[in-house]
């Protein structure tokens, strides 16, 4: 069993059922999502997403067009501070990897930058986006947030974007991103928050869980 927390209170419980149809509907979306993100969300994506979110442009013009269509997120990560040359960074819910090539630019060469993402035809997609770009300090890989195949203080930083609202388990995602995290870490996430009451019907969240 799980439980999602809100100021203190569960405030739902998970089960086994639960937790699998939010992963196979996580899933089903972002499959799509992989061939084009456009008219998928109501936040920002595209080149014009990222320079609304004011990404350095410089940045995003190292990047090609191809590249920067596949980006979708809810806000800038590296807003909130440096990335240092050297560094290892670790983007929790890469989606098409944008984020992630971003960090692998700012780390260098003495650096390295990993994405996972929970659905397969995104960690493909990601990979191709890569392939079109000379970085050789990246890589992707499947995983789930709350179950990460990373050793204890493996980066510098996790940064994450629009991924961390769809992680039923919440609690054991931030204990996994506390163990890979180095001593001293940085988590840099940007995501969405629910304002007001969460509805009553749980399998009704379910079935729009990541509509």
């Amino acid at each position: 069993m799980g439980a999602t927390y809100l100021g203190g209170s569960v405030m739902v419980i998970w089960n086994a059922e639960d937790k699998q149809r939010i992963k196979e509907g996580i899933r089903k979306k972002y499959a799509q999502v992989a061939s084009t993100p456009e008219g998928s969300f109501r936040y920002p994506t595209g080149r014009a997403g990222l320079e609304g979110l004011h990404y350095d442009r410089r940045a995003i013009s190292a990047l090609p067009s191809e590249v920067t269509a596949f980006y979708c997120g809810v806000g800038n990560p590296f807003a909130l501070g440096p990335i240092h040359q050297g560094e290892a960074v670790l983007d929790a819910g890469c989606g098409g990897g944008v984020d992630t090539l971003l960090a692998a630019m700012m780390v260098g060469p003495e650096g390295i930058a990993v994405g996972i993402d929970l659905t397969p035809e995104m960690v493909g997609r990601a990979k191709e986006n890569l392939a079109q770009t000379a970085l050789e300090n990246v890589s992707f890989r499947q995983s789930s947030l709350d179950d990460m195949p990373f050793a204890d203080a493996s980066f510098d930083v996790v940064i994450s974007n629009g991924a961390f609202n769809l992680v039923p388990e919440k609690a054991r995602a931030l204990e996994e991103i506390h163990r890979v995290l180095k001593p001293g870490g940085r988590l840099m996430m940007a995501d969405q928050i629910l304002t007001g009451d969460l509805p009553e019907d749980k399998r009704a969240r379910i079935a729009k869980w990541a509509a």
